[in-house]
């Protein structure tokens, strides 16, 4: 299967890197992606909205033949919904990397904006069950590789029309989110998962990871990604 890799906030292609060898060696082609506007300054990406990331992934999935399968870390998560919802008969799955689907409107999360764009904040900024997992050798490699994004992208909603993407297959790999507290959140249906509550068939694992599986276990993550495909 042909795999694109769309990473969260700050992360560009080369962050899947220790990942990729797991799904080649399951078979697979992947596709790492590195997102419009990132690293750019405010002159040159002020323009740049969510709807721009995901049009680079859709672009992706047209460039690419049957089957495509959508990988999304974090505010990955996001735009790769946001691909399906463009194209639900082209998606064979879609993997959600500790996180999960937006509904139409919804957002990635709001971050300070500096110089007009919005710069990686520090480990600091995240919970213990977020970084735990990540030693300081990793956190100072992996900070030493992020890049802003423009300011719009982690406020901005995103639009969604087609309801033929909720019979997708999903995965979610969970690292900072339990299984049994995602499997209440979709029997209970609250407004801000009705997304993830109208899936129609999608399938939880746990990774007990933080919530940057592609820093701290890559290889376990690529297995666990290529076992969601047989």
């Amino acid at each position: 299967m042909h795999i694109i890799l769309i990473p969260g906030l700050w992360l560009d292609a080369s962050t899947w890197d220790d990942v990729v060898p797991a799904l080649e060696a399951a078979g697979h082609t992947s596709h790492p992606l590195t997102m419009p506007g990132l690293g750019e300054p405010a002159e040159r990406s002020a323009d740049i909205g969510i709807a721009d990331w995901v049009a680079a992934v859709v672009a992706e999935i047209d460039r690419l033949p049957d089957p495509v399968v959508l990988v999304g870390h974090s505010g990955g998560g996001n735009v790769a919904w946001g691909a399906a919802d463009a194209r639900p008969d082209r998606a064979a799955r879609i993997v959600f990397v500790d996180t999960f689907p937006p509904g139409d409107g919804g957002s990635i999360w709001e971050f300070p904006v500096v110089e007009g764009v919005v710069p990686f904040p520090g480990w600091d900024a995240f919970e213990d069950a977020e970084v735990g997992d990540l030693d300081d050798r990793t956190r100072a490699a992996a900070a030493s590789r992020a890049r802003s994004v423009p300011a719009r992208i982690p406020t901005d909603a995103i639009s969604l029309t087609d309801p033929r993407r909720y019979a997708i297959p999903v995965t979610m790999l969970t690292g900072t989110m339990p299984a049994a507290d995602l499997h209440a959140t979709i029997a209970q249906a609250p407004p801000w998962a009705a997304d993830l509550a109208a899936l129609q068939a999608v399938t939880i694992v746990e990774l007990n990871s933080g919530h940057w599986p592609q820093f701290s276990q890559p290889a376990e993550l690529g297995r666990a990604i290529a076992a969601a495909l047989v």
